[in-house]
């Protein structure tokens, strides 16, 4: 098929006309499950009736103004994320990526105004992800993301993913007087669904407190409730000073957002940064309601038990189809499946029984699905992954 659009997805031959809740239909008429959530974005399904109403009742008012001016609707978004997280300033952005750019310049700037300008290294772990523009990929590292795109940004040091104490001796000895920031995702999404354990990120904020070293969160796929809480770092009682969140805060409008402590953030001053779209009235409104909506206790407290109980069920299927599957992975309701084929088969083979699902590195299937999932499709899903692994077993 020729297409005007620029080559640079492998795309599905599929194209969907309407969606709702965790079901979206194709050109043809055949409905598939969304357990992908267009890869963590859809955190309340397709076509929510508040957030509709939501875009509709602002759609109706006013749609941009620009930075320029007071922003109603962001503030009210602004101060509910700061009312919910460790956070007390909030910059909008329109995607993750745009969030990787700020918090990078925002690290830097920090100890640049505090007289240390020599502080402009940044660790970072293989396997990450944090975008596609040329700081993040500078930041991620990987071959696959930088190759031929250099000159690349200076200024990061690439570690392995800590799962051992000598990892854990590497990321000491990697921070010097050179180091203004560490950045890591609670879990790697792109990376395969990799949580970094409690202690992990603990030991971390201890390591960067002692050295007065900035701690970035990316929790652009992780974070905005689903693993359960509102943040992933939560579960591990601890706070970073920059954060990154995208993809699930819009619940399918583009929106983004870097929060920090007013320390971190102290060198952002008029004129640093900015954005022509970020933050504006449509999105915020939109992000807004999201945000009321899964910051409710009893709604993570639901991510929680569906995650719990989808996990339950994918276990099982472990145990049964262990040629396709070896192990589950992750929290709430961003889990992997460990396949020993590749993922990207088992992807396609869901097509054929109504199951949408993304591949991810480490030979890993992500689960990404609406956080308000219902039961009955999380019972739907578990069938359909089963008939998935029977036709990859009989293959």
């Amino acid at each position: 098929m020729i297409t005007t659009v620029l080559p640079t997805y492998n795309r599905a031959p599929i194209a969907f006309v309407r969606g709702e809740g965790s079901w979206l239909w194709a050109e043809d008429g055949r409905r598939y499950l969304d357990l992908g959530a267009g890869i963590a974005v859809n955190a309340l399904g397709h076509a929510h009736p508040a957030l509709v109403q939501t875009l509709t009742e602002q759609a109706q008012k006013l749609w941009h103004v620009s930075n320029i001016y007071r922003v109603p609707e962001q503030e009210r978004l602004a101060d509910l994320l700061v009312e919910h997280s460790f956070a007390d300033t909030v910059f909008f952005t329109n995607s993750g990526t745009e969030t990787a750019e700020l918090a990078i310049k925002m690290a830097r700037k920090h100890h640049y105004d505090a007289g240390r300008p020599e502080r402009v290294e940044i660790v970072a772990f293989e396997g990450a992800f944090h975008g596609r523009s040329t700081g993040a990929i500078a930041a991620a590292g990987s071959e696959k993301m930088v190759k031929g795109f250099g000159p690349l940004m200076p200024g990061f040091v690439h570690l392995k993913w800590p799962s051992n104490d000598a990892d854990h001796a590497a990321i000491r000895a990697a921070i010097t007087d050179k180091t203004c920031a560490v950045i890591i995702e609670p879990i790697q999404g792109e990376g395969g669904i990799r949580p970094v354990p409690d202690q992990c990120l603990k030991g971390l904020r201890d390591l960067c407190d002692a050295t007065g070293t900035l701690l970035i969160f990316d929790e652009v796929q992780c974070g905005m409730g689903r693993t359960g809480r509102l943040f992933a770092h939560e579960w591990a009682g601890v706070t970073p000073d920059i954060m990154m969140v995208a993809k699930g805060i819009g619940g399918g409008f583009p929106l983004g957002a870097v929060l920090a402590t007013e320390r971190a953030a102290s060198g952002m001053t008029a004129g640093t940064h900015g954005s022509t779209y970020g933050g504006n009235p449509l999105g915020c409104a939109v992000g807004a309601k999201v945000t009321e909506i899964i910051s409710d206790p009893a709604f993570l407290a639901e991510v929680a038990r569906k995650g719990a109980l989808m996990r339950q069920g994918l276990e099982s299927i472990v145990s049964r189809h262990p040629t396709v599957f070896e192990a589950v992975r992750g929290e709430g309701l961003i889990l992997g499946l460990k396949c020993k084929p590749a993922p990207a088969d088992v992807v396609k083979a869901g097509y054929e029984v109504g199951i949408l699902t993304v591949a991810a590195a480490d030979n890993v299937l992500r689960l990404l699905p609406a956080l308000n999932i219902p039961d009955a499709d999380i019972a739907e899903a578990l069938t359909r992954l089963d008939q998935v692994a029977t036709t990859l077993e009989a293959a």
